[in-house]
């Protein structure tokens, strides 16, 4: 029962369903559309490039840390497949464990090593820690670990509900924070001192950078990289991605549990008996930022969920080096329950045709959901 409810990740709505049982629904940063809101200071920016500075080295070392139980995928997979490709850092995706990272809400992956393993080779640390969400905010080898890493001079980031973690290892005390619209009030509550920004999707203060729901991974990692290797690389792997434009502004607002959404959450739900399993056909040199995306979307529409089928069980390497194991092992899938493959599709293409899809496939106020839990505005 608790592997069913990380699954559906962090984006709770108990209160709404009381009836149906405790559903968690997980978080994807902000939207990447900005049309309309104020322009980020050109001295605020400056700032938050500064304040990013690689604190150790030319090239700097990046560590993305995950539980082996269940760690959110896009929150993971995007900032390591986004920083690995613009080649001005070394990255390292880590657990807590031995073996496989189970990420929610899809897919199954083995990473570069353990934190221990880790700390072995680079007894003074990283230069930047990536903490992504996670099922528990209270693992003990999570906490400790970020602790030690920030006392050793990292820049610590907690992505979306990762700011929850960040905040449970006490370094959100006295700093400006953000996190994912619907985890607001929750990071208040537990972090008093803490002082939460509105309408930005990056906030930064004293070695400590929290970002809003998931797809604000794509807006952080390209600020590290412009931070690390200056505008134009930042601009060339933004083209790579399919986003025209990104910096810090969000419009906080526009991110609320509203009616329409509780009632499909409560509709969809209610359909238990109609969802499907769509499979992902797992090729090697997948984009696996454009993979998470598409199978974070359709495992958060309360009528689906993505699984990757390939021809062996052996992990299969993607575009940026990491291992995916196989949900199962096929070598074809039912015409009508198979996602289109992602091809040469650009992650900012690739959520943008899902959400279509989904639409297509469920009716509009379902995509309205999925895009509101990745705090994405259409």
């Amino acid at each position: 029962m608790k592997k069913r409810l990380v699954l559906w990740s962090c984006l709770g709505v108990a209160a709404l369903l009381a009836t149906i049982g405790t559903v968690w629904m997980l978080s994807l940063p902000p939207a990447l559309q900005v049309d309309g809101m104020p322009s980020v200071p050109k001295e605020e920016a400056d700032a938050t490039l500064a304040a990013l500075k690689p604190p150790k080295r030319q090239r700097p070392l990046i560590a993305i840390i995950g539980i082996n139980d269940a760690t959110e995928t896009t929150d993971y997979l995007m900032p390591y497949g986004i920083l690995r490709r613009a080649d001005v850092a070394d990255v390292v995706a880590l657990a807590t464990k031995p073996g496989p990272v189970t990420l929610y809400p899809a897919f199954k992956i083995m990473p570069d090593m353990t934190v221990a393993e880790f700390d072995k080779r680079h007894m003074d640390g990283a230069d930047f820690v990536i903490v992504p969400a996670m099922s528990r905010d209270d693992d003990p080898v999570v906490l400790e670990w970020i602790r030690g890493q920030a006392a050793k001079g990292a820049i610590i980031v907690g992505v979306c509900a990762g700011a929850k973690i960040v905040g449970a290892a006490g370094l959100l005390d006295g700093r400006q924070a953000t996190t994912h619209w619907y985890f607001i009030e929750e990071l208040r509550k537990k972090n008093p001192a803490m002082r939460y920004v509105a309408d930005r999707r990056i906030v930064v203060d004293r070695g400590v950078m929290t970002t809003t729901g998931i797809t604000a991974s794509m807006p952080m990692a390209l600020t590290l990289i412009e931070a690390i290797a200056g505008r134009p690389r930042a601009e060339a792997v933004a083209q790579d991605l399919g986003l025209p434009h990104w910096d810090a502004r969000h419009e906080s607002e526009a991110f609320a549990v509203t009616r329409p959404f509780a009632l499909t959450v409560v509709g969809n739900s209610l359909a238990f008996w109609n969802r499907e399993q769509l499979g992902i056909d797992l090729r090697p040199g997948a984009d696996e930022v454009s993979l998470a995306l598409v199978a974070d979307a359709w495992s958060r529409t309360y009528r689906s969920r993505a699984v990757a089928f390939a021809r062996s069980e052996d992990p299969l390497e993607t575009r940026s080096h990491i291992r995916i194991i196989p949900d199962k092992v096929a070598t074809n899938w039912s015409a009508d329950h198979l996602l289109p493959a992602i091809g040469s599709q650009r992650p900012a293409e690739a959520l943008d045709r899902a959400l279509q899809a989904i639409a297509a496939r469920y009716g509009p106020s379902t995509a309205d959901l999925v895009a509101m839990q990745l705090e994405y505005r259409r």
